[in-house]
């Protein structure tokens, strides 16, 4: 087991100098090990070095020596695709989580939304640090479960962040876009899925990601107000004037939903968020999502 973890955390040497190189792999093992919260006063405790006089060189690691995380990143990807997803499409995960911090020091923290204890009728503010996670969506035969280890993960400050800087705020789908459009030149010939939750039905952002030369395929939970069309119908020879981009407008899936003659199809999910079998009724049709803008 021992040689399994050095020629994993090997993989990563050449990110680092080798004076780094040993408090890096310190850390690592260490964070991996220690319960709760993963300082670095934790690692070194549980590493048994809770009595090392130089303790400040572990910190540098993190707020002084030149690394690029971002390299590190493709070095993990590549060896969770490896590992997982050698062949067929590659299902990612994209979220955004809060890191409750607090101090003068943390200059980049905001109050936002809490999505765990808010509801649709109740609101509750939640302040730290957002970050946006991207993650590798894979089944674990053993586990019974699809599991999601994060590879790729950067801080979305606030808008209030941005004015005090007097920089243009970048959006939480400004961030994704980013995100994607890095995994897409680490991985070019790939096809990628990516499952994501409402904040980002935007449709500036997916149709960003569409129009790629190698398109990215993206699930996100739809607004239940948004402007649905038929497609735009064939031209007829010799019709003059600039192509229709949309057709017949549709109901809204509020409306659908509202709808007493919807047709509803009945489905079994083999396992529900690990909660075994359950029917759900579903309505399925295709449509175009366009607005003038």
């Amino acid at each position: 087991m021992q040689n399994e973890y050095t020629t994993i955390l090997s993989t990563f040497a050449g990110l680092f100098s080798k004076r780094i190189w040993q408090h890096v792999q310190i850390l690592v093992v260490g964070a991996i090990l220690a319960p709760g919260q993963r300082t670095v006063t934790a690692v070194l405790r549980i590493m048994g070095l809770s009595a090392e006089k130089h303790f400040q060189n572990f910190h540098r690691v993190l707020n002084r020596a030149v690394w690029s995380s971002r390299e590190a990143s493709r070095v993990l990807l590549g060896m969770l695709v490896a590992a997982f997803a050698l062949f067929g499409p590659i299902v990612l995960g994209m979220d955004d989580t809060i890191e409750r911090r607090r101090g003068d020091k943390i200059k980049a923290k905001g109050i936002y939304r809490d999505p765990v204890r808010s509801s649709h009728s109740h609101f509750v503010k939640a302040s730290g640090l957002r970050w946006l996670s991207m993650m590798l969506l894979t089944p674990i035969p053993w586990a019974k479960r699809v599991w999601a280890p994060p590879f790729l993960t950067v801080l979305a400050p606030s808008e209030r962040y941005y004015e005090k800087r007097k920089r243009a705020h970048k959006k939480l789908t400004d961030w994704a876009r980013q995100m994607l459009l890095q995994v897409r030149r680490w991985l070019p010939g790939r096809k990628l899925v990516v499952v994501m939750d409402a904040s980002f039905a935007a449709i500036d952002f997916l149709w960003q990601t569409a129009k790629l030369a190698n398109p990215i395929t993206l699930i996100a939970r739809f607004r239940l107000d948004a402007a649905l069309y038929e497609p735009a119908p064939q031209r007829k020879p010799g019709q003059k004037g600039r192509p229709r981009k949309k057709g017949k407008r549709l109901p809204t899936l509020e409306q659908v939903l509202e709808n007493t003659h919807t047709l509803w199809k009945t489905v079994v999910i083999p396992d529900w968020y690990g909660e075994g079998r359950r029917e759900v009724e579903i309505a399925s049709a295709t449509a175009v999502w366009f607005h003038s803008a």
